[in-house]
């Protein structure tokens, strides 16, 4: 059996009998992260008493009747019940065709997660699953010293001398999460960050006011002033904790807030009982600055992994036709990072 669900308390009530799951598979954040033209939808497969759950957002192409499915920001993929569950998947791979046919689903696009098992075996020889760069993670099931161990020189120095005039705390306010969303829009304006990143304010009260995982803000203050100059969002669910956003005041730099903040939730959340803390990889998963940041933290890595699947090549072929594009070889062969190749805006000459 395989069925589409959108509804919440039907999402929520599925999702409570997988073995394990993240933030990102909830409806809240589904919900959060949806674009205007962008539907949630979770994909329930069941066989024998085992259940397989896909969260997606599936939308309109336009110009024409048919939709295309992709994955919420962040770490998805699919989940399941492992009690009686065969991977041996030719039913499950059945199915899913037929619906996304039915539905007239030309492509998929999915991000996987990390730390979650079995996502690879539920999809085996459904499309394709690459890995263009890696994930950072803290083991936190190690023993406090021998996470700090792994710490660079440099950032141990940064660490201890930011303590002396900074400290973290919590921020629970409505003032402090309105200070955190000035700084976070500080930073993405310094960077020249994509639109994308530039969420509204309903979207960290949301966060902070959620039921459905544990969102905590951490602020760096000044000790002598009490000047926040820094903050970030941990998001915390099932044995994972995950950095999400960040950002700090540029004219404090040398106070090296958000190393101070990731090294505070490192011991909190090691003493809490969590396992990963997954500090991501860099913009676009690639080997840049971001990702040398969140390096000096620690030498584990995971691949990050993509699930890419052309459910109907004719029409793919004629999307990206009728778009004009002129494909390189090597975005043919899936090496490319753009997918689905006909939402590619096109390059001008």
């Amino acid at each position: 059996m395989i069925e589409i669900i959108t509804e919440r308390s039907d999402w929520n009530d599925i999702l409570k009998t997988v073995d394990h799951c993240d933030f990102y598979h909830t409806y809240h954040y589904h919900y959060l992260s949806k674009g205007e033209d962008e539907t949630p939808i979770l994909i329930h497969y069941e066989e024998e008493g085992a259940s397989i759950i896909l969260p997606l957002m599936i939308r309109d192409i336009e110009g024409t009747s048919y939709k295309d499915v992709t994955s919420v920001y962040g770490y998805a993929g699919p989940l399941c019940s492992t009690k009686k569950l065969n991977f041996e998947n030719t039913n499950f791979k059945s199915e899913l065709q037929k619906l996304f046919i039915e539905q007239k689903i030309v492509s998929v696009f999915s991000r996987l997660h990390p730390y979650i098992e079995h996502q690879e075996e539920i999809l085996a020889d459904i499309g394709e699953i690459s890995s263009p760069g890696e994930v950072v993670y803290i083991d936190l099931t190690l023993p406090l010293d021998l996470q700090r161990q792994q710490y660079s020189s440099r950032l141990k120095t940064y660490i201890n001398k930011s303590r002396k005039v900074c400290s973290v705390r919590k921020g629970t306010s409505e003032q402090d999460i309105r200070a955190f969303i000035d700084i976070y829009y500080e930073n993405m304006r310094r960077v020249h960050a994509d639109d994308s990143y530039f969420f509204n304010d309903r979207y960290f009260y949301q966060f902070m006011l959620s039921s459905f995982f544990k969102t905590e803000l951490l602020l760096c203050v000044i000790n002598e002033t009490d000047e926040i100059i820094g903050g970030a969002m941990f998001i915390k669910m099932d044995d994972i904790v995950q950095y999400h956003l960040s950002g700090y005041k540029e004219k404090y730099l040398n106070l090296n807030a958000i190393k101070l903040i990731i090294d505070t939730m490192r011991i909190d959340a090691s003493e809490e009982g969590y396992k990963y803390f997954n500090l991501g990889g860099g913009k676009g998963v690639k080997n840049d600055s971001l990702y040398a940041f969140k390096s000096t933290f620690s030498k584990n890595h995971r691949p990050a992994k993509f699930w890419k699947y052309i459910v109907n090549p004719k029409v793919y072929k004629d999307l990206v036709e009728k778009r004009g594009e002129q494909l390189s070889e090597k975005t043919n062969d899936g090496e490319s990072n753009f997918f689905p190749a006909y939402r590619q805006i096109p390059k001008s000459h």
